[in-house]
């Protein structure tokens, strides 16, 4: 199987010597779970071309500093590419700015959120449990965040996967569509994550909400669970020719 990782963003300047790219981290997430997995990556922000989707048997759409909303060269092609693959029955994973663009791609809605930015550890009540869950039995999973941005409505056809008070659309099915997306990013470590938030301390974030969002990350995110979640889906989905 062959999995087309949609690069949209890269790691800040700062961290990219002492850190991996996206497409990297997701290999490292979910090849584990998925042995034999292939990966290409698309990188759109660096002015890839969108695949062929003829030659396309999964997509994974990544994080990026970009917003939904912002004009940039690579987004409505980004999204008609979305819709396409969509038409197509091509499974497809988003995360973060991924989960946010498949969303709006498929009739939801996305703008930045009234309640400002989510950083550090959040925890999900789920909502509901597709097959590609397996028999995960808890009532609720945890991820590191980071985004500003959210789902404000679903589109047609989607079900509510994971929910908080602070992020009710967290973690979406799409139904007949076969894709999936997740806000939180399971690709990210704790400390990765660290990482990212100070190089917004100061500007961004204060010290303190720094210190308090790495402080959540103390305790364990469910990177390894959503990883798994995302290999069931792909085998379950994909068709391998």
């Amino acid at each position: 199987m062959k999995l087309t990782i949609i690069e949209t963003g890269m790691p800040p300047e700062a961290l990219r010597s002492d850190w991996p790219g996206y497409p990297a981290m997701f290999r490292d997430l979910i090849t584990p779970h998925l042995p034999g997995l292939e990966t290409e990556t698309a990188s759109v922000v660096n002015g890839d071309s969108f695949p062929d989707l003829d030659a396309v048997q999964a997509i994974l759409i990544t994080g990026s500093a970009a917003g939904v909303y912002e004009h940039h060269p690579w987004m409505q092609p980004l999204f008609n590419f979305i819709q396409r693959a969509a038409a197509k029955s091509i499974p497809q994973i988003g995360v973060c700015f991924g989960h946010q663009a498949v969303a709006k791609a498929l009739g939801g809605r996305v703008e930045k959120s009234e309640k400002g930015w989510g950083i550090g550890r959040h925890v999900y009540e789920v909502c509901a449990r597709p097959d590609w869950m397996g028999d995960y039995a808890e009532d609720s999973f945890s991820l590191g965040v980071s985004h500003q941005d959210q789902v404000l409505s679903l589109p047609p056809g989607a079900t509510v996967v994971g929910a908080s008070d602070f992020t009710p659309f967290a973690a979406l099915d799409y139904g007949a569509v076969p894709a999936i997306s997740f806000q939180g990013h399971p690709e990210f470590s704790s400390s990765f994550n660290c990482a990212l938030y100070n190089v917004r301390r100061g500007t961004a974030f204060s010290g303190d909400r720094v210190d308090a969002a790495c402080k959540s990350l103390d305790h364990p995110v469910d990177n390894g669970l959503v990883g798994g979640w995302m290999a069931r889906f792909l085998a379950s989905r994909t068709v391998t020719t």
